[in-house]
């Protein structure tokens, strides 16, 4: 006869894989839960080799990852391939908010100078100032003297002309011309949208800050 305490005791039941793989997609920008749901069951009509090629290029990116001590742009070596690269054209550095901003700007093809990433913008209503991005090491590659202009690309958002004017004032004593991106760019849109040609057109009427 079982006893009978055993039937009081809850029992412990592991969560739906399906609903928790789904959940953890939704957390992605841009992933709605049908676009979730969508890419659940596409996995799972895979084989075990694309799921598990998956899993691994997850777990091995941060493992494989780092800023560049330079211009904080994601690499995978220090420094990275564009700082790295004797090619570029050393008097320009355009500074961007984010690393895929970059990735936009390689693309456009107009651009052959060096970038310099803040990782963010300044936001006083969301609790980030100027020592919250990533600009001090900017100013020792100014020290080298090889710059003649700073390129202000960040969003043209009310926290994006924020900093360029911040960093417009920072770099002012150094005597170092500082522009910024033509708006080209749809006033408070995102540079990461934004087309080949409008990107092109955007640094070629860059103005003086």
């Amino acid at each position: 006869m079982n006893d009978q305490s055993d039937f009081a005791k809850p029992r412990m039941t592991s969560r739906d894989p399906i609903q928790t793989l789904i959940d953890e997609f939704r957390k992605l920008p841009g992933i709605g839960p049908k676009s979730a749901q969508r890419l659940v069951f596409h996995l799972l009509k895979q084989p075990d080799q694309v799921s598990n090629s998956l899993a691994g290029a997850i777990q091995n990116l941060k493992k494989s990852l780092r800023l560049c001590s330079k211009c904080n742009n994601i690499t995978d070596i220090d420094p990275c391939r564009i700082c790295g690269d004797a090619s570029r054209d050393h008097r320009f550095i355009c500074v961007v908010e984010e690393p895929f901003n970059v990735i936009s700007f390689e693309k456009s093809g107009g651009y052959r100078g060096h970038y310099h990433v803040l990782h963010g913008v300044i936001s006083p209503i969301n609790g980030i100032g100027p020592d919250e991005l990533k600009i001090k090491n900017l100013l020792p590659r100014l020290a080298e003297g090889s710059v003649e202009e700073i390129i202000v690309a960040t969003n043209p958002t009310t926290e994006g002309e924020a900093t360029a004017i911040y960093l417009a004032r920072l770099l002012k004593p150094l005597e170092i011309k500082v522009s910024r991106i033509a708006l080209g760019v749809p006033v408070g849109s995102d540079i990461e949208y934004a087309d080949s040609m409008t990107l092109s057109r955007s640094l070629s009427g860059r103005s003086i800050l």
